[in-house]
């Protein structure tokens, strides 16, 4: 399975490290010298998209993930999430 693509629009981020907070994961980090959050562990992504709706500027996007998952059917998918939980 490939990860989700995770990007974050530099220009429109503003620093608030919501997506730091609210992702299960911890795919981000927040890069103090840029004041920016940055993608570091895409291949831990979940695709469970909180980072995208919470993010006040919208500046986080995904792509490469299905919109809807059948968790009980794809056996790679629950291996990787079983990590997490």
């Amino acid at each position: 399975m490939n990860p989700v693509v995770i990007e974050i629009h530099e220009r429109a981020c503003r620093g608030c490290e919501l997506c730091v907070d609210i992702c299960p994961t911890k795919v981000f980090r927040f890069d103090q010298d840029a004041r920016l959050c940055k993608v570091e562990h895409a291949e831990d992504c979940i695709a469970c998209l909180s980072c995208g709706y919470i993010c006040p500027s919208h500046a986080i996007k995904h792509s490469g993930h299905h919109e809807v998952k059948n968790f009980y059917r794809d056996s790679e998918f629950c291996n990787r999430v079983g990590r997490f939980l």
